[in-house]
């Protein structure tokens, strides 16, 4: 169509028609994006199409007067009547699309991208841009770029005016010579020029913010050039460093020598730093330009790995040490993006990244603390990284952000994340953090507490120290007022957190048993009668009359219910047996539960959740504290199985379920002869057990010997108990008597050390633990006996 001659009489009518009008939101922008086709046809002299062609346009409506008090139908009337693309037909669906930009949310993220968008780089020392640039002389920019360092700065500028407009960017992009010139001149010249850099740099940046332009900056092998780039920049702002302070170093020793030459060496100094802080500036430009390229790149994953193996991660921490906010920002945004893979992380823990962060928090930049908040918290899933970040002072930090509406969310998810460790709960006590929860705790009123707060309150409860904050005043009056008002289930999981601790703090719930016991009852949420149910179990008072409260509260029937096996959640059913043992503990309790059948129904319950170490060990524990009791003790040892229980737990695998059983089963044989002698009898077998299946072992090993057999083939050791037959055990004078008891003066000697002898020699085979003393029921040791026979000894 082109060559096409405009006086040539064969074509002398040309149409066009638009075809295909869609509209969509900007992603980013307030603006409307029109899409459309143009169809342009020219006629022959009978009016017959002879040649056509179609192209593709787009058209961007931005709506600078769109704000949320903006009238959108009046806006839509207009943007119809002014925009001949869009057909009135199309009015109610501009409307909509107006009334979704005006009530959008702009995310972080979008500010961030905003931030570096082309049309946001302001033009930089040493770069002239009074000439207006022109697409049409594209080709002679290109030119200048063939000749001396200020044409080429020149040519890259004007190019990189046309570049920041979006508009043009299709149809440089078809212009290859001038893409190659460009990557050719910063591939050979970046070194020589800083401006001449910065400026072809900013303009790949410029397609580099739209993803359907990587491909063409990726195939010029940009972002491997920026890289090389940032590390040479690196390199040199280490050797300004080293020469500013050697010539500080000499300027401060020289103050001893003559005046002269002290204020020759004092301009020097001040010449160098204002050379350095120049340069500085430019460099932190090309910097900038550098890393917002390669962010924009690193939207493929497989570029960021590339850059991760050429140590982005520690270029970017090293840059942290500067001072300019902008460049900070980019620095920051790169590393939250990094972060969310354990490689980089990894990475940021081994440079110490958290250390150089922590001097960003608080900042004046509101963005930059915010981009720099929420890298802190990608990194506080980290056990390693959150000690850092105790270590680095930022509790304290985070703790002043709390009253800032805008850096709330984030500095809270952060201290949760270190409340979970309980090494730095303590810490949280030295901070305005307490008081500032509290605040915002009641400031909520009747409206639902974020979740982020209250588990963060959860948390820091579990702290004795920070429980009496959180207590302190009116504080426990209120929270158990919101609790039982509202019914809040996390308030009153606090609540519980708080009633754990011993001391003034438990005191203080006297007050509030009442209200927590009212709330025991089938018509209310099991989630919360769990809690309020530990809580009271927490209380363990000496000054609490718990029978009072049973009786006025009709608890004891409620307790017998819920500890049928089914009655209930598994949760409630345990708080109930944690409740029953904290009861327990009062005499006058103990008699009104053994006469409720509350001990019956505990059996049961053991029997059916023998297999959950959590049941079975709070259930023993209620067992053990009821044995205190002559109502319910004599109840567990003749009304039931419960000592043949207990012998049997006596062996668990959990030590907490060994050491209970182990107490109360003491405490039964002291009261109870038969059971005592069970008792001692299963612990002989169990701490021998070695010893006495060896002694079997050795007879029944030589059965082919016919002197082990009477006349009519019975076995002479019978059929009957081993521990039955004494005559059988090893003797020595002194040691064993006639009717197979170990005499006390065995005991006394052992203990003194006097072991000689035959059993002495056998003594050397067991292997003992000192620090267990020897009691009733024989030696004790941490491991079981080993008996290394051999028939020598024999």
């Amino acid at each position: 169509m082109d060559n096409l001659q405009a006086g040539d009489p064969r074509y002398n009518v040309m149409t066009r028609r638009v075809k295909g009008c869609t509209l969509d939101v900007h992603p980013t922008e307030k603006a409307l994006v029109v899409q459309y086709e143009v169809e342009a046809t020219i006629l022959g002299e009978l009016g017959e199409p002879m040649v056509g062609e179609r192209k593709e346009c787009q058209k961007i409506i931005r709506l600078k007067s769109l704000n949320a008090n903006t009238d959108t139908s009046s806006l839509a009337r207009k943007v119809v009547e002014e925009c001949r693309l869009i057909h009135s037909s199309k009015l109610c669906e501009v409307e909509q699309l107006l009334f979704y930009l005006q009530n959008r949310k702009q995310s972080n993220d979008n500010r961030e991208r905003k931030r570096t968008s082309p049309r946001d780089f302001t033009p930089y020392a040493g770069v002239d841009l009074d000439e207006e640039a022109s697409i049409s002389c594209i080709d002679e920019y290109v030119e200048l770029l063939y000749e001396d360092i200020q044409e080429k700065i020149r040519g890259a500028t004007l190019i990189f005016q046309l570049a920041r407009n979006p508009d043009n960017l299709e149809e440089l992009i078809q212009n290859e010579t001038a893409l190659g010139a460009l990557a050719r001149v910063l591939r050979e010249d970046w070194k020589q020029s800083v401006d001449l850099a910065t400026t072809i740099i900013c303009i790949f940046f410029c397609f580099s913010s739209f993803s359907q332009f990587h491909s063409l900056v990726t195939h010029f092998k940009i972002g491997a050039l920026c890289m090389n780039i940032i590390e040479h920049e690196l390199k040199r702002y280490d050797l300004w460093q080293d020469e500013l302070q050697k010539k500080k170093k000499a300027y401060i020793l020289s103050e001893s020598h003559q005046f002269s030459e002290n204020q020759n060496l004092k301009k020097e100094h001040e010449k160098s730093l204002r050379k350095y802080q120049s340069l500085l500036i430019k460099q932190e430009q090309l910097l900038r330009v550098c890393l917002c390229l390669l962010l924009n790149l690193a939207e493929d994953t497989r570029t960021e790995l590339k850059m991760r193996n050429k140590n982005i991660v520690h270029m970017l921490v090293k840059i942290l040490d500067r001072q300019d906010d902008e460049l900070l920002l980019v620095v920051v945004s790169f590393l939250k993006k990094l972060s969310i893979f354990m490689e980089n992380k990894n990475d940021m823990a081994e440079t110490l990244a958290v250390e150089k962060l922590s001097r960003l928090v608080p900042c004046e930049h509101e963005e930059l603390l915010s981009t720099t908040s929420r890298l802190l918290l990608n990194l506080s899933f980290d056990t390693a990284l959150r000690s850092q970040m105790v270590e680095a002072g930022l509790v304290a930090k985070l703790s002043s952000l709390l009253a800032d509406e805008g850096q709330r969310q984030h500095s809270m998810c952060i201290l949760y994340h270190i409340s979970m460790d309980d090494r730095f709960k303590s810490m949280f006590a030295d901070t305005d953090c307490i008081p500032q929860l509290m605040k915002m705790v009641f400031d909520c009123g009747d409206e639902k507490m974020d979740v982020e707060l209250i588990a963060l309150c959860i948390n820091l409860a579990a702290n004795k120290s920070i429980a009496l904050l959180f207590c302190g005043g009116n504080g426990l009056k209120m929270l158990m007022k919101r609790a039982v008002k509202l019914k809040d289930v996390l308030v009153m999981k606090m609540i519980r957190n708080l009633s754990q601790h011993n001391g003034p703090t438990k005191s203080l719930f006297l007050d509030h048993v009442g209200d927590l016991a009212a709330q025991i009852s089938e018509e209310e949420a099991e989630e919360f009668v769990i809690e309020c149910l530990g809580t009271l179990a927490n209380l363990t008072i000496p000054d609490l009359d718990w029978e009072l409260v049973l009786r006025e509260y009709n608890l004891v029937p409620y307790l017998k219910d819920r500890l049928k096996p089914g009655s209930a959640e598994d949760d409630l059913i345990l708080e109930v047996v944690i409740m029953i043992g904290t009861v327990s503990m009062d005499d006058s309790c103990a008699a009104m539960l053994a006469k409720s059948g509350i001990i019956p129904a505990l059996i049961e319950l053991l029997n059916v959740k023998q297999e959950d170490d959590e049941f079975v060990c709070q259930i023993v524990f209620a067992f053990y504290q009821m044995v205190f009791h002559k109502a319910t003790r004599d109840v567990i040892i003749k009304d039931t199985q419960a000592p043949a229980y207990l012998i049997d737990l006596m062996h668990d695998n959990n030590a907490e379920i060994r050491k209970v059983c182990d107490s109360m089963l003491d405490i039964i044989a002291e009261y109870d002869e038969e059971w005592g002698k069970k008792i001692q009898n299963e612990k002989f077998r169990w701490y021998n057990g070695q010893w006495l299946e060896m002694v079997e072992n050795r007879l029944l090993d030589e059965a082919g010997k016919p002197f082990l057999y009477g006349e009519d083939g019975e076995s002479f050791i019978g059929n009957g108990d081993i521990l039955e037959r004494p005559d059988l055990f090893y003797s020595a004078d002194g040691i064993i008597s006639a009717d197979g008891t170990i005499s006390p003066e065995f005991y006394t000697d052992f203990q003194d050390g006097d072991q000689t002898g035959f059993m002495g020699s056998m003594l050397e085979q067991f292997v003992t633990s000192s620090d267990r003393p020897a009691s009733a029921y024989g030696f004790r040791p941490e491991e079981q006996f080993f008996y290394n026979y051999t028939t020598a000894s024999r």
